[in-house]
């Protein structure tokens, strides 16, 4: 069966396609950035599509035409509306287009990941637009399943999953909002074999499922199992004003313009405040099977050295776009208000007159230049080695022209070294999945 996957490269997707795949399946993977996809994952033939430029029947028909598949797997999810995604666009109107269009096209199974909390009446876009897609799907004439994951956990982890993990790794005590709402988790592998389930029909057509564990945990419960789970020795659970976390959400949503898409946007947090509960009594009755606990996903997945290394980066991850950005603001700033002691060292060096000036503050410039590109996620690569190069270049002029600032005790020239190996390790760390 040639299956197409929608968001087939995201927690849940990746997820999906490598179940298929192991289980013979022809897989499309359909995404909008499938370069890194495609490498990972070399078995799906992958299809680069924007979700909020098709979402019209007309659009979807020439991708359906090209993939010919017999079968439709939607795992694309959009937490909360940024300069790079529509919410609506991306879950409601291009999804119900794609039902419409499978139905034009004699594609018959479609299995929805939705959501618990999903519903056209929601108090969140992210839900509102999930419950649109699934009443299109419901009310359509396709053999359809909707599955509703809870808590999704993986092996892998970005976004709100990673986020988890970070408070988990915290040092001294483990700092969570909203502690006390109630979470049922999923292993995404449960999640995976609901979905093969439902394309060979395993399960009755036009059902939907919640797949959430039996036992209902505190969210401060599973960030505590995740730290154990890391082999961190246990801490006590700062518990965050909910003021806090509003606060921390609008700098967040803020940052969104920058291209940043954090788990702690209001979304998210409005999330936490409901709760991820659900109930597994239907799948357990149609299928016969029972969805793994909080303690049975996370001991078939144990954690080694490379999961601690990455809860304890993902929160210094900001902490160094931040720390670069203003370390060449401010060199940039502190060259313009007062430049005379630059012009000076330059006028030693021989260099004087306009020329001194253009090296100044042309320098001055391009500091400023790369200390705001580090701050958009999308220039951060280029921004990073960027920095790298400028430093190396000014290094070998400073050492050609001005060999004594070695000796300097201020250090101008041992300085930059440090900012442009952190650099060098933000480029390390710079992928989001």
């Amino acid at each position: 069966m040639r299956v197409l996957v929608i968001g087939a490269y995201g927690l849940i997707g990746s997820a999906v396609v490598n179940d298929l795949l192991a289980h013979g399946f022809e897989v499309v993977g359909l995404g909008r950035d499938t370069a890194q996809a495609s490498r990972a994952l070399p078995g799906a033939r992958w299809v680069r599509a924007d979700l909020s430029a098709l979402t019209t029947i007309d659009a979807w028909l020439p991708v359906l035409r090209d993939c010919q598949p017999e079968a439709v797997v939607n795992c694309a999810g959009v937490l909360q509306d940024s300069a790079r995604d529509n919410v609506f666009a991306v879950q409601a109107d291009a999804i119900s287009a794609l039902i419409a269009a499978c139905e034009t096209s004699a594609i018959r199974r479609f299995v929805q990941i939705s959501a618990p909390r999903a519903g056209i009446e929601a108090d969140t876009a992210f839900m509102r637009s999930k419950g649109v897609a699934d009443a299109a799907l419901t009310a359509s004439t396709l053999d359809w399943w909707v599955l509703r994951p809870g808590l999704v956990l993986a092996p892998q982890a970005y976004g709100g999953s990673a986020m988890l993990r970070a408070l988990a790794a915290m040092p001294l005590v483990i700092p969570v909002v909203h502690a006390d709402c109630e979470v049922q988790t999923v292993a995404v592998s449960d999640v995976a074999t609901a979905t093969r389930h439902c394309l060979v029909g395993a399960l009755p057509a036009g059902r939907r499922f919640d797949l959430v564990e039996a036992t209902p945990h505190t969210l401060a419960e599973v960030v505590t199992a995740l730290r154990a789970w890391l082999g961190l020795p246990p801490a006590p659970v700062l518990r965050l004003p909910q003021m806090l976390a509003r606060t921390v959400a609008m700098v967040a949503d803020g940052l969104a313009c920058l291209g940043w898409r954090s788990p702690l946007r209001t979304t998210a947090m409005r999330e936490l405040a409901h709760g991820v509960t659900g109930d597994a009594r239907a799948w357990e009755a149609a299928s016969g099977m029972r969805l793994q606990g909080l303690g049975e996903t996370l001991q078939r997945m144990p954690s080694t050295v490379q999961e601690r290394w990455f809860a304890r980066l993902f929160l210094l991850k900001p902490v160094v776009v931040f720390t670069l950005a203003m370390f060449w603001l401010v060199t940039a700033a502190v060259t313009v208000i007062n430049p005379t002691p630059a012009l000076a060292l330059l006028t030693s060096a021989g260099l004087t007159g306009a020329t001194a000036k253009l090296i100044a503050f042309g320098g001055a410039v391009l500091d400023a230049l790369l200390g705001c590109a580090i701050l958009h996620r999308r220039t951060l690569g280029a921004a990073a080695l960027a920095m790298i190069a400028v430093t190396a270049v000014y290094l070998v002029g400073a050492t050609i022209l001005l060999p004594a600032l070695w000796a300097d005790p201020l250090g101008p020239l041992v300085k930059p070294i440090p900012a442009a190996l952190l650099a060098l390790g933000l480029l390390a760390i710079a992928d989001d999945r």
